[in-house]
């Protein structure tokens, strides 16, 4: 380990107000001092590996990382190999379409167990709606309350969810607003786990992709799918939308979403959580739906899902005596440093949850919005 590594990470930890030593009192706690070479060499994918690693601990984890994330201190960094890698892929692979199953094989099918005990009753995989709720399954269940009246759902109506998960928003839409509904998903753990929960509602899961698609649906909402479909496939995947909905129709986009218009994902993420995954920005939607919808709405609560994640964090750190019977202990720093970064991230508000009403020819007399 060079010394000039190890002072120039020290120097950032400084500067972003972390101390280093036996924590507590101090923030950051490290057992290696490989650690500095790595962080230079490797970048954010060298920060999560080492912690998976157990090269260091931090208490809070996401305090330290809002911290690291707050101060920016990756933009003090050199560009790192994974991340010039991450890039080139990128730009000269379509990911996303080359091997669009890969994330439902990598991520939601690692175990329904999982998923089950760290989620909400109804299994919702995206942020909770806080404004009047005091736990997940209530934040939940606003969220879909809200989504259904964003897009007037009514009794008779046909609804697609392009990313439906586990099935969670169409069955609350046919159990309380009568609608009959298909719901898309590449994990075959979805599919098999929202058919079972499905049965007796005028609603079915498909392990398809949604471009092989046909017909028409009075409303179309997508729910934390978005961050998959990859720069190169925006104005595919509008274009596809707008066949799929009618003239009258309403869709509602749910994304997480960044800052700045990026064209490849960070490189920790990619490798261990989310393949080929990237997050738009709001220039980028907007070019991508140009000329195929009117913005009725956009509102932005990314704020909640700080809240959403912990909560996550709390149900599966609660449910770990059972699940260390299938999944290891490197997999539980992994999984725990995942939900941590992302709250981190909506903390400082480097990321953001958008919902986004469109419509193919606008709303007569005008879209009025929901809160």
């Amino acid at each position: 380990m060079s010394r000039s590594a190890k002072r120039f990470v020290l120097d950032q930890l400084d500067r972003a107000g972390i101390t280093v030593g036996p924590t507590p009192p101090a923030d950051v706690a490290i057992h290696d001092e490989r650690l500095f070479a790595r962080l230079l060499r490797d970048g954010t994918l060298g920060l999560g590996e080492s912690y998976m690693d157990g090269w260091w601990d931090a208490e809070p984890l996401d305090g330290v990382l809002f911290k690291l994330a707050s101060a920016r201190i990756q933009d003090a960094f050199p560009r790192d190999l994974p991340l010039i890698a991450s890039a080139l892929r990128a730009r000269l692979l379509n990911p996303q379409r080359l091997r669009p199953r890969e994330v439902g094989e990598k991520h939601y099918d690692i175990g329904n167990d999982l998923y089950a005990a760290m989620l909400d009753r109804r299994m919702i995989y995206s942020c909770g709606y806080w404004a009047e709720a005091d736990d997940l399954d209530a934040a939940q269940e606003a969220k879909l309350d809200l989504i259904c009246r964003k897009i007037g759902l009514e009794k008779g109506m046909r609804v697609l969810d392009i990313g439906s998960g586990w099935g969670g928003f169409l069955q609350f839409a046919a159990q309380n607003c009568g609608i009959s509904g298909l719901g898309v998903t590449i994990s075959q753990a979805q599919a098999a786990l929202a058919n079972e929960r499905n049965q007796g509602l005028p609603i079915e899961t498909r392990l398809t992709d949604y471009m092989t698609l046909e017909g028409q649906f009075d409303r179309v909402v997508s729910i934390g799918m978005f961050e998959h479909v990859g720069y190169k496939n925006y104005r595919a995947f509008f274009s596809k939308v707008r066949t799929l909905l009618k003239p009258d129709g309403l869709c509602l986009l749910h994304t997480i979403g960044g800052n700045q218009s990026a064209t490849h994902g960070d490189p920790w993420s990619e490798k261990y959580i989310f393949p080929n995954g990237m997050l738009p920005s709001i220039a980028q939607i907007g070019q991508a739906m140009e000329n195929l919808f009117v913005m009725e709405d956009w509102h932005n609560f990314g704020a909640d899902y700080e809240r959403t994640l912990l909560a996550w964090r709390d149900n599966f750190d609660a449910a770990w005596p059972t699940l260390s019977a299938r999944y290891d202990a490197r997999f539980r720093r992994m999984w725990r440093y995942y939900l941590s970064v992302f709250a981190a991230l909506f903390r400082a508000r480097q990321t953001n949850l958008w919902q986004i009403v469109l419509s193919p020819n606008g709303v007569p007399g005008g879209y009025r919005r929901v809160t």
